[in-house]
């Protein structure tokens, strides 16, 4: 017990100083609406090798891919955000309409044993505005990314905005930021050992010892950005693409909520996410990583894919 209750006031010390640190202001972009580019940083023009040999199958390196220009959001879009969308336009989301969503939650040690990928629920109820369900609320969440959107939500805030979701290319380009070499495979951590991103840290999915000062998902802009000015781009939240998956399925049972639909979805529907969560591990996923990719079902909405948008010429 005393073990038990020393592990909770270390982790909500952790919480508390890191949130402390998180990005504050108004809770929408100066220029909103106005500027087209309000809460965007601008990306020069490149080349960019997608992927690495360090990390999956479907993760090699091919020839260097020319991207134009275009502007980012610096962080994932928030739940103010959308929020102010939703109002303006009275949008209801895929999770609103199917009636619940995907969640993660901690699994008991029987229901690891009983079943497989024992941390995900469909929670009847559950969207953007419940998280965890019927009696969750937005209450002191406007700064963290919105999730439970499917990428059609995500989609429909982009146009709303004159905007688009970016490619994988765009998207990892941004995330990499001009850099190259083994510390963009290497879980995040700074030159004393402490997390620079979002990730799990601990025995996945029983114990998040929240080193990173935040178990679950936290505010945007609590890390800092890297040398673009993009926030969270690795943990966090996975970040929807425009792009399909077109590389090889892993095999190796890395979480994907998918499996708790009845029917299987067909390869060519699935679409490529981005950056990793606050879920990935050292011990598990290992997806905390710019050249990191995994696919995802377009209409499953869960508690740990968000988004950003871009802006093109």
């Amino acid at each position: 017990m005393r073990f038990g209750w020393m592990l909770g006031w270390l982790v909500a010390a952790q919480v508390m100083t890191a949130q402390a640190g998180c990005l504050s202001g108004d809770l929408l972009p100066s220029g909103w609406r106005q500027n087209p580019h309000a809460g965007q940083v601008a990306i020069p023009a490149g080349k960019v090798v997608l992927g690495t040999d360090q990390g999956y199958a479907d993760e090699r390196p091919g020839d260097p891919l020319p991207v134009a220009a275009f502007w980012i959001d610096r962080t994932e879009v928030t739940n103010a955000q959308f929020d102010a969308f939703v109002r303006a336009t009275g949008y209801v989301t895929d999770a609103e309409r199917q009636g619940g969503a995907a969640v993660f939650q901690v699994p008991s040690s029987r229901e690891l044993q009983s079943r497989p990928l024992a941390w995900w629920r469909f929670v009847r109820g559950a969207n953007w505005r419940h998280p965890e369900g019927p009696g969750s609320t937005l209450a002191n969440r406007q700064r963290y990314p919105v999730v439970l959107v499917t990428q059609a939500d995500a989609l429909a805030y982009a146009r709303w905005l004159g905007r688009d979701l970016p490619t994988e290319a765009e998207w990892e380009y941004a995330a990499k930021a001009g850099q190259q070499g083994p510390q963009l495979d290497a879980a995040p951590r700074d030159a004393q050992g402490r997390p620079t991103a979002n990730y799990w840290q601990g025995s996945f999915p029983v114990l998040d010892l929240a080193e990173d000062g935040h178990a679950g998902l936290a505010p945007v802009g609590c890390y800092a950005p890297n040398a673009y000015g993009l926030y969270d781009a690795i943990g966090n939240a996975w970040e929807w693409t425009r792009d399909l998956y077109g590389g090889p399925h892993q095999s190796h049972a890395n979480g994907d909520p998918a499996l708790l639909k009845p029917a299987p979805i067909p390869a060519k529907a699935r679409v490529v996410i981005k950056g990793g969560s606050y879920l990935c591990s050292p011990d598990y996923c290992v997806r905390y990583r710019a050249a990191a990719r995994e696919s995802q079902e377009p209409d499953m909405p869960t508690s740990h894919v968000g988004f950003r948008t871009v802006s093109r010429s």
